[in-house]
């Protein structure tokens, strides 16, 4: 299988990245989303506080499921507007086939907060 790598990034560039750790506190549905997605709260620690995310994971996902469960989102993107909810960071995942989503998270409880490098 051959991997197609769009474009090489600079260690700099990777640097400007914030990819950081948060936990949800809070799931949502999203009935104004064009494709199914949970509106949630993260939060990421004292440093950067609480941010909302659209996130389309409900193929995977049950909200109950979410809540208290640690990810992985990228803080400093812009806001993004979709529709009338305003999304602050971008929740990483592995994009299958089929477009469902399988969530980036750290194997043990940590502090939230914390930088991936």
């Amino acid at each position: 299988m051959d991997t197609i790598i769009k474009s090489e990034l600079s260690w700099s560039e990777f640097e400007k990245v914030e990819m950081r750790v948060g936990t949800i506190l809070t799931v949502n549905d999203f009935p104004e989303a064009r494709k199914p997605a949970y509106q949630l709260t993260i939060d990421f620690g004292s440093e950067i506080g609480i941010l909302k995310s659209s996130a389309q994971i409900t193929q995977r996902y049950q909200k109950e499921d979410l809540i208290n469960r640690q990810i992985v989102a990228v803080v400093n993107f812009p806001k993004k507007q979709i529709g009338k909810f305003n999304s602050e960071c971008l929740v990483l995942g592995a994009v299958g086939d089929a477009g469902d989503v399988i969530l980036l998270a750290p194997d043990f409880k940590i502090e939230n907060g914390l930088r991936i490098g």
